[in-house]
């Protein structure tokens, strides 16, 4: 299975069962992965169903799926209810305590989404943010970066033992705007310095291992005043793959998001993210802007970006044989004990 043969692109299929639509799309030359949402997901049963059909037309696809926990869970009902990253911190009183459980969590996310056949999940949440954040607010671990990053290092360590590679997000870090990238174009005045001693310290700290970055649809006008973070070269190539050295892939944020629409149409859009130094397109939601990304993506020299390669589980397992497992069965009973199952 060779690299070159993944392309630049992560998008979507319409529903829980492939449409003649979704399976001309899965055979797009420039099609590297397909990311999951709540509409695709049924049942346990319905969702491996999904994923082998999707495998069956493209065996090479990287399948992934934003499961957080908390109210970022598309897969609900047959999985195991995830709190917030905040709400499972806060619950705890000893710390050890609470980085052995966030650990679980990770390891419990990871080890449910592998175990249906799909790769990674987005995770984990790397910005500071004290709730005043509409994007992020209680997917982050804490207000404090240096706690994000001890928690996020403990939550890491279980995903890697599940087999799942790691996305942090979003960089250089959402957490201190109130506004919502998804609906608007957020701005944050503060200076390059002012974030290194601030939001930019978990990706600092934890660049050693994380496999992906996903930049956020942010403007920083002391940094970059004309172009937001994933579309920026300042950022993506000056800052974070020379300057910090990351050597992993770049995901652009959802291009669909309302503060990436600033910068043109689709077409536009895809160009500049990978003009920047991103790696590879996402795309959600939207059928006809999906296609305008995938058809731009030809003119990109795959052999300049980092491949979806990397971001296959690495390990296999089954759900009833996860299921019986003593860890599972153990976090299962701390979910509980703490009442963090709702």
């Amino acid at each position: 299975m060779s690299d070159i043969q993944l392309g630049p692109v992560v998008t979507d299929v319409s529903g829980p069962y492939l449409t003649s639509e979704d399976r001309d799309l899965l055979l797009h030359p420039m099609l590297g992965g397909i990311i999951l949402f709540a509409r695709n997901y049924q049942s346990p049963e319905q969702l491996i169903e999904l994923v082998e059909s999707i495998r069956a037309i493209n065996p090479r696809i990287v399948i992934s799926v934003d499961q957080e926990g908390g109210r970022v869970q598309r897969f609900k009902e047959g999985f195991t209810r995830l709190p917030s990253m905040q709400k499972a911190v806060d619950v705890f009183v000893d710390d050890e305590e609470r980085l052995d459980f966030l650990s679980d969590l990770g390891w419990l996310m990871a080890s449910e989404v592998i175990a249906h056949g799909v790769d990674h999940s987005y995770a984990p949440v790397l910005d500071a943010d004290d709730c005043q954040c509409k994007a992020i607010g209680d997917r982050s671990f804490s207000k404090n970066p240096e706690k994000v990053t001890d928690y996020a290092t403990a939550f890491i360590r279980g995903m890697n033992q599940a087999g799942m590679s790691v996305t942090g997000k979003h960089f250089p870090g959402h957490g201190k705007v109130t506004a919502d990238s998804h609906h608007e174009l957020p701005v944050d005045d503060r200076s390059i310095d002012q974030l290194y001693r601030d939001d930019l310290i978990p990706f600092v700290k934890l660049l050693p291992q994380l496999n992906a970055i996903m930049p956020a649809h942010i403007l920083f006008p002391q940094i970059d005043p004309v172009r937001p973070v994933g579309f920026s070269k300042k950022w993506v190539t000056e800052i974070l793959k020379e300057k910090m050295g990351f050597k992993g892939i770049v995901f652009s944020d959802d291009l669909t998001m309302q503060g990436a629409a600033s910068v043109g149409r689709y077409s536009v859009r895809a160009e500049m993210a990978f003009e920047a130094g991103c790696d590879i397109a996402v795309v959600c939601n939207n059928p006809e802007g999906g296609m305008e990304v995938l058809n731009a993506a030809e003119k990109v020299n795959l052999t300049s970006k980092q491949s979806l390669q990397c971001m296959r589980a690495r390990q296999q397992i089954s759900v009833n044989d996860l299921k019986q497992t003593e860890r599972w069965l153990a976090v299962q009973d701390k979910l509980k004990k703490y009442n963090l199952t709702n």
